[in-house]
């Protein structure tokens, strides 16, 4: 785990890369200067890249600061009570991704998706399963015929216990009874390691993070987990293409407050939000990664929120995860 000391820079340097030229102007009235965009992720994540491209975009869209800070910690649990004691005036918001969600239902920790509140979401994420450029599969559906071929002998890495990775790959050998053992990691960078050192077949991810492997060569795409190939992939088939699983559970990236942020605040978050995904020059970066714009207001992620709470107590009584 990173030093006090190490994540104190690294989010001294995000607040640089993100935010450092202090705007002159606040166009939308907002009514603070600094905003700080908090993640449990380490720095070098999917959710620290998604807040570092996110704050310097509404940083010069909104003309205030928005600057990345690391509230790493029991997947989620820490920034989830950090968050829900913060001042509910719109200085803090936190990523969110479905961690936060299985983190509250298998850990029960003091704080959870309850007690915060949903602002807006920007992204879909696609994952992306991927193997060793050396592999001897180049789809999901050749390490699925191996495994079946080979009981037990797969191993499949799929970040923490209750991560929607981890549920990528339980849900694909649950459906095609290919009877691999999916072993969870400590996070998508420790899966990577595991991946590049050959001590797991496969694993899930997300482009930001596997972009710079793939354009080296040191490892290849088995398959999207989205219902739609990716512009950024065009050759690399879905899972749905690949017949191995007819439903698509899609990552979301947005952001979360402390209960009690006035409407109006908040509705000037939308509307930046809706603002910079229409921007051509940000369109291109976040295309780039593989990102798919996916904005919802609050009251719309609110319900999504809560559908999506419903789907994963589901999974996780039918694979045994949880009993009630």
């Amino acid at each position: 785990m990173p030093s006090k000391i190490a994540l104190g820079f690294a989010a001294a340097l995000a607040v640089l890369a993100a935010g450092s030229a202090t705007a002159q102007t606040n166009k939308y009235d907002y009514p603070v200067t600094t905003v700080t965009l908090t993640t449990h992720s380490k720095p070098g994540s999917g959710s620290d890249l998604f807040l570092r491209k996110l704050s310097k975009a509404l940083s010069e869209e909104m003309g205030i600061n928005f600057v990345v800070d690391y509230w790493a910690g029991g997947s989620g649990a820490k920034a989830m009570a950090q968050l829900a004691k913060a001042k509910p005036d719109g200085s803090v918001f936190y990523a969110t991704t479905p961690t936060h969600v299985t983190t509250s239902l298998l850990s029960a920790p003091p704080v959870t998706y309850k007690d915060i509140d949903y602002a807006v979401n920007v992204f879909f994420d696609p994952e992306i399963i991927y193997a060793l450029s050396s592999s001897p599969f180049n789809t999901m559906k050749d390490a699925v015929e191996w495994s079946k071929a080979n009981p037990g002998k797969a191993r499949w890495g799929g970040s923490t216990a209750g991560s929607l990775e981890r549920q990528i790959l339980e849900r694909i050998n649950s459906a095609s009874d290919a009877k691999a053992t999916v072993i969870p990691q400590d996070d998508g960078a420790a899966l990577l390691i595991n991946v590049l050192g050959g001590s797991v077949d496969l694993g899930v991810g997300e482009l930001q993070e596997l972009n710079s492997y793939i354009e080296a060569g040191k490892v290849k795409v088995l398959g999207v987990y989205y219902p739609d190939r990716l512009a950024a992939l065009p050759n690399a088939a879905t899972i749905q293409e690949q017949g191995l699983d007819k439903d698509v559970i899609r990552k979301f990236r947005g952001l979360a407050a402390p209960k009690g942020v006035p409407p109006a605040t908040i509705a000037k978050l939308e509307k930046a939000v809706q603002a910079i995904l229409a921007n051509p020059e940000f369109q291109k970066e976040y295309k780039a990664d593989a990102l798919v714009a996916g904005y919802m207001s609050q009251a719309d992620y609110r319900v999504f929120m809560a559908n999506f709470v419903k789907e994963q107590e589901g999974f996780l009584k039918q694979f045994g995860v949880t009993q009630n």
